[in-house]
């Protein structure tokens, strides 16, 4: 586990979490249960000498691609977590699912190549099925997940605010209030948002766009560093005005490039 603080000097102004609060926000899991496990040992451990408020921010993207999807909604649905306050983001390829399960998309094919054939397999449904059905994949996935775990789905966020910080899978749309954000563009977002230097309001904490490293600016916090693809799983501890970062190097093999 890789840990630094921010070497940021603000150049507008400093953001903050109000006095006696910590806040966490987790970047892209894609199904990687294990390195998920670490960081929220972290997190526990490292609330034990905080007497404080403390909210978790999971960052959306939580399906697909990697291992164990399952394993990582079963754990986030069902199970306790450290904190007070638990805060889930949808991510786009949660976006995804749900359009085909509702049938506002209907290229199954698409879906699979995106990760979602890892996905089911996670649950147990063969390769060969899977493959065979790609014309009826929504019900497949009904058939599939458990209600609990499509329930939680459909009660994911599309962005939170907390003091000077604002949460959202992919970014904002630089230019517009954040009370008219499109959930498209916090779903979807890279450029130009990525390359915006614009003071937004609050700093943006996001995931969605792989970087090497935590992305540490005036104006974004930045925490897909490409688990799935042989990177690691990273988060960031708010206090303050302070922010601590925290990477677990992924398990699993490195994804092709």
């Amino acid at each position: 586990m890789r840990q630094f603080a921010s070497s940021l000097k603000a150049k507008h102004r400093v953001s903050s979490i109000g006095e006696g609060r910590r806040v966490y926000a987790i970047g892209d899991i894609h199904g990687h249960l294990e390195e998920l496990e670490e960081l929220l040992a972290w997190i526990e451990s490292d609330l034990e000498s905080h007497e404080g408020r403390s909210d978790l921010v999971f960052l959306g993207d939580y399906i697909d691609r990697g291992p164990d999807s399952r394993g990582v909604l079963k754990r986030l649905a069902k199970e306790k977590l450290p904190g007070d306050a638990h805060h889930f983001l949808m991510g786009n390829h949660e976006a995804v699912l749900l359009d085909l399960v509702d049938g506002h998309a209907s290229d199954g094919f698409s879906w699979l190549s995106y990760g979602g054939r890892e996905m089911l397999e996670s649950y147990g449904v063969k390769k060969s099925k899977i493959l065979s059905s790609a014309g009826t994949i929504a019900k497949l996935i009904v058939e599939t997940l458990p209600k609990s775990h499509l329930e939680f789905l459909r009660n994911l966020q599309t962005m939170v605010t907390i003091d000077d910080y604002a949460f959202a899978h992919a970014g904002i749309r630089p230019g517009k209030s954040l009370k008219k954000q499109k959930a498209r563009d916090l779903m979807w977002i890279r450029d130009p948002f990525l390359s915006s230097k614009k003071d937004h309001g609050k700093v943006v904490v996001h995931g969605h766009t792989i970087e090497a490293e935590p992305a540490d600016r005036a104006n974004r916090i930045g925490l897909d560093t490409g688990c799935y693809a042989g990177g690691s799983l990273s988060a960031v501890r708010l206090e303050g005005s302070g922010r601590h970062f925290v990477s677990v190097p992924s398990r699993g093999p490195e994804w092709p490039r």
